[in-house]
C-alpha cells in the first residue's frame, strides 16, 4: 500500500498557523485548536504525505491579509510551507503534482460542475480541494482530507479496500 496523503484545508491551515479570528475551527464536539493540530500532524506515520491545495493557499492568504493584527509574521510562516510545498520538501508534495488539474480540460470542467456544488452550498475552493483529493485517490493513495468543515469531510474519497489474496500453499 502507498503512503497516506494528507490534504490540508483553509479552516486547519489556519488554525495551525494561529491566525488571528480563525484560531479554532470545526463543530460543537469536534473543535480544532492548535495543539488539537499540532498533536494530528505530529502523530501521522513518517512516510505520511502532506498535501496543501491551490485553494487551500489563497484562502489562507486572504484570511491572513484581512487578519487584525500578525499580518506579516503569518504570510511568512504560510510562505515557508508554500516553498517547502513547492521544492516537495518532506513530507510536502510538490506542487506540481497537481498542476494537471488547472489545465484547460479540469477547469472546463470546474466550470460546468461547481454551479450545482454552490447551489449546494459547496464553494468553489472546497470542490477544488475535493478534486485535489480525488486525484491523489486514484493515483492509489489512502486520502484523508484534514478539515474542520463536516460538508468537506463528507466529501472524502472513500477507503479503498484492500484486494484479498489467495493464501499460498
Amino acid at each position: 500500500m502507498k503512503e497516506k496523503v494528507l490534504v490540508f484545508d483553509t479552516s486547519i491551515l489556519c488554525v495551525w498557523l494561529g491566525v488571528p479570528g480563525k484560531e479554532t475551527c470545526g463543530p460543537k464536539g469536534d473543535r480544532w485548536d492548535k495543539e488539537r493540530v499540532e498533536q494530528r500532524i505530529t502523530s501521522e506515520p513518517k512516510h505520511t504525505i502532506f498535501v496543501l491545495p491551490l485553494a487551500t493557499i489563497l484562502e489562507t492568504g486572504n484570511h491572513i491579509a484581512q487578519a487584525p493584527r500578525d499580518r506579516f509574521a503569518k504570510a511568512n510562516a504560510l510562505g515557508k510551507l508554500i516553498a517547502a510545498a513547492a521544492d516537495g520538501k518532506s513530507p510536502w508534495a510538490a506542487f506540481i503534482l497537481q498542476s494537471e488539474l488547472w489545465g484547460t480540460e479540469a477547469l472546463q470542467s470546474l466550470a460546468t460542475t461547481w454551479p450545482k456544488l454552490a447551489n449546494e452550498h459547496l464553494s468553489i475552493g472546497d470542490a477544488t480541494i475535493e478534486k485535489v483529493a480525488n486525484y491523489y485517490e486514484k493515483m492509489g493513495y489512502p486520502v484523508e482530507i484534514l478539515t474542520g468543515d463536516q460538508q468537506l469531510k463528507s466529501r472524502e474519497p472513500a477507503p479503498t479496500a484492500p484486494v484479498p489474496r489467495r493464501r499460498q500453499r
